[in-house]
């Protein structure tokens, strides 16, 4: 949400030849930008990433301005326009738009959001169901995401997610690792489009700031009934203008390098489309463990993997004893890999000089079996990928394993 809707990003103004479009003022963070990067653009890269592309649309708000119910016809054509552009064939008025600029097959779109935080804004629900009839009659399956929190959706304020902010120190991130354990099943799902460890312990993107976000994810991770998916904020940032710390990937014209929390992110890169298992944590007198276990398939070779992820927050050794069972066969001696994610202190950070400070470590698991003993670093996160014979990648669909982690300090 910018300041003034004249500075509003319009999609129809940034697609076409990249001369003609005119470019916009973003009047929140003070700079110019020629749209060379506009709404077609970004369904590239979300298809080149095999991401999944979420449009926050303009529904008429910005921070000093609303656009009333009885006018907003315009602003809700313009949306379902910019569906039809995206999704449209070929022979449609915007498909073929698209198709002139070389992508004739539609793109996956398949979420919407309505404005970003402003559910308390007066015109915000009125104009809200306006824009949920329009695009539902034209793309009943898009999923159409509300800026209001979970309560006050019903069959009158209907929606498919709800948008969630996280922003917080980091001891306050890691024991949000619960957030979603009380959420009500049934219902619109949650989507956590921004989350971030902020303030003095964030830096320009620590070792800590990463760890307890790792927290939060396995919280939101072993919630996945509840939550639809999560992105963290912001991805990218020029090191000659930096507007937000901390970030994931910085840049400048000619270098790049991940924070931790990129690093961190790469632990859950098999989460999506995994099966999440029963885990379970003992420990007497230590509240700083966080866990959760998946089962994943590797794509580049078949090999299935039970991976168990657990977080010590704390500035303890811990001395732990991994327990599986459900498993139809043993899980194999060799092939299993322990990654860790730690440093020699808490505010440990990656720069342009030493770019690979904070960044994963493997080592392969010997002797890998279902009861097993290990040692968790202090401030770390650590996962165990065991290897799973075929046999037992085959029936992991008929037997749910369970993981306990106990430990002795």
């Amino acid at each position: 949400m910018g300041n003034y809707l004249s500075n509003a990003f319009r999609w129809s103004e940034t697609v076409g030849p990249w001369e003609e479009r005119p470019g916009h003022f973003n009047d929140v963070w003070g700079y110019w930008t020629d749209d060379g990067l506009g709404f077609f653009e970004f369904l590239q890269l979300a298809e080149d990433l095999g991401a999944c592309p979420v449009w926050v649309v303009n529904d008429g708000a910005s921070r000093n301005e609303q656009v009333p119910s009885a006018t907003i016809a315009a602003f809700v054509k313009d949306v379902v326009d910019g569906i039809e552009f995206a999704r449209g064939d070929p022979g449609t008025s915007w498909g073929s738009v698209r198709a002139a600029m070389g992508h004739p097959e539609p793109f996956q779109l398949n979420y919407i959001s309505m404005g970003n935080q402003e559910c308390s804004m007066h015109y915000y629900k009125e104009n809200y169901r306006k824009f949920y009839s329009a695009i539902k009659a034209s793309y009943p399956d898009i999923k159409i995401i509300s800026s209001c929190d979970r309560s006050t959706i019903s069959p009158v304020e209907p929606a498919d997610l709800y948008d969630v902010h996280v922003y917080t120190s980091s001891g306050d991130m890691f024991s949000k690792s619960s957030m979603f354990d009380s959420t009500p099943r049934g219902g619109p799902k949650a989507i956590v489009s921004e989350y971030a460890v902020t303030g003095n312990d964030a830096g320009r993107g620590t070792l800590v700031a990463a760890l307890a976000e790792a927290a939060f994810l396995i919280g939101l991770e072993r919630n996945s009934d509840a939550v639809e998916m999560a992105s963290c904020a912001p991805l990218f940032v020029n090191d000659n203008d930096r507007r937000w710390s901390p970030d994931a990937i910085v840049f400048n014209s000619w270098q790049h390098y991940g924070c931790p929390n990129y690093w961190m992110l790469h632990f859950f890169k098999e989460s999506s489309g995994a099966s999440l298992h029963p885990s379970t944590i003992q420990v007497s007198n230590y509240n700083q463990l966080v866990a959760s276990a998946i089962t994943w398939q590797n794509s580049k070779d078949g090999n299935t993997y039970l991976k168990i992820k657990v977080l010590n927050f704390g500035n303890k050794a811990i001395d732990l004893s991994i327990s599986i069972t459900g498993l139809e066969n043993e899980i194999q001696t060799f092939g299993s890999v322990k990654t860790v994610l730690t440093s020699g202190s808490l505010r440990d950070e990656n720069s342009f000089q030493q770019p690979d400070k904070v960044v994963p470590v493997e080592s392969p698991i010997s002797n890998a079996r279902e009861e097993m003993s290990l040692v968790l670093d202090p401030y770390s996160l650590t996962s165990f990928d065991l290897l799973l014979d075929l046999k037992s990648s085959l029936q992991m669909m008929h037997s749910v394993p369970e993981s306990s982690l106990h430990s002795s300090m």
